[in-house]
């Protein structure tokens, strides 16, 4: 578990975070886009044909395992916990997909920029993003299907 006390990876999750932001503010001053990963990573894979340029949506979307990388073999690996069964990866995955395309982006575009922004749309797409996690983690754990 890596949530509180000794087990916590406090730098891990600085680190990562100011990379976030900072990626984040990048797009928007560059491109005066915000910077959500559904987003590029439909742009990417040709899904959308609108949105950020395909090379920036590209760049964006090898940049995240290559930037988790690169924080790896600075300050060690990062501790990660995943469900024992690829079914529930996969229908967690549709789930989230499914999620993600209803409220029109995802916790970063709506939790990173929408919310520094103020917008209410966010802010609220948002709140129901956390309100869900914390039920399917309960009911995980309730199923035992949860580490």
């Amino acid at each position: 578990m890596t949530g509180v006390g000794p087990t916590a990876m406090p730098l891990q999750g600085l680190i990562g975070g100011a990379m976030i932001g900072l990626a984040s503010a990048l797009m928007l001053l560059g491109l005066g886009r915000i910077a959500g990963v559904s987003g590029m990573a439909a742009r990417a894979s040709g899904l959308a044909a609108d949105g950020a340029p395909w090379s920036w949506a590209m760049a964006f979307v090898v940049g995240l395992p290559l930037g988790a990388a690169l924080i790896a073999a600075i300050v060690g690996p990062v501790e990660t916990h995943l469900p024992g069964s690829p079914a529930i990866l996969a229908v967690g995955g549709l789930v989230v997909g499914f999620g993600t395309r209803l409220g029109n982006g995802c916790t970063s575009g709506h939790g990173v920029c929408g919310v520094s922004r103020r917008s209410l749309r966010s802010i609220v797409a948002t709140a129901v993003f956390m309100i869900a996690g914390i039920a399917t983690v309960a009911l995980m754990h309730l199923l035992g299907v949860a580490a």
